[in-house]
């Protein structure tokens, strides 16, 4: 479970969010995927964003995390209007924990060059800036198994087993590097 400090009116601080707030990434609740959590303790509403069949805006507190090194954290309404309230976050992760690398709303770029607000403004208004198959937004240049491969590979958790074809997937991905 994420954690961050809150104040008594119940809004996440902007400087609460740090890069203690996030640790293994397979501590979180996975979802076709990717993984999920709120820093605000309200999981479950969360997850009935993330489930919703026809989309479905997700609440203040939401984390959303596909690889362990990028994060988008859904702040309070009228935080950011350019990004419906989302703030992204770019990660160095080691055995020892997070850095943040990069935050913020319109002009994050993660460390392959790419903007995010860029890819998620795509997805289609009722999926809330989540992109998945289907919503709208450009495909990224990863396989199922290669993001199974890296989620597994988080440094911050325990070490868990790679079948064979993740650990190809692997290789490839670092051929590409």
């Amino acid at each position: 479970m994420l954690t961050a400090t809150l104040l008594t009116s119940g809004s996440v601080a902007e400087d609460a969010v740090t890069a203690d707030t996030f640790s293994c990434i397979r501590d979180m609740t996975p979802v076709r995927g990717f993984f999920v959590d709120n820093i605000k303790g309200d999981l479950e509403a969360t997850l009935a964003a993330a489930n919703a069949a026809e989309g479905k805006p997700y609440p203040a507190g939401s984390v959303v995390q596909l690889v362990p090194t990028e994060v988008m954290v859904k702040r309070e309404a009228g935080f950011s209007p350019v990004t419906n309230d989302w703030e992204f976050i770019e990660l160095d992760v080691s055995a020892e924990g997070s850095s943040i690398r990069a935050r913020g709303f319109a002009d994050v770029v993660n460390r392959f060059g790419g903007n995010c607000l860029a890819c998620h403004v795509k997805a289609e208004p009722q999926w809330d800036m989540i992109c998945e198959q289907n919503h709208g937004c450009d495909p990224i240049p990863l396989t199922p198994v290669m993001i199974k491969a890296i989620q597994k590979t988080d440094p911050r958790c325990e070490p868990t087993p790679l079948s064979d074809e993740e650990k190809a997937a692997l290789q490839a991905l670092s051929a590409l590097r």
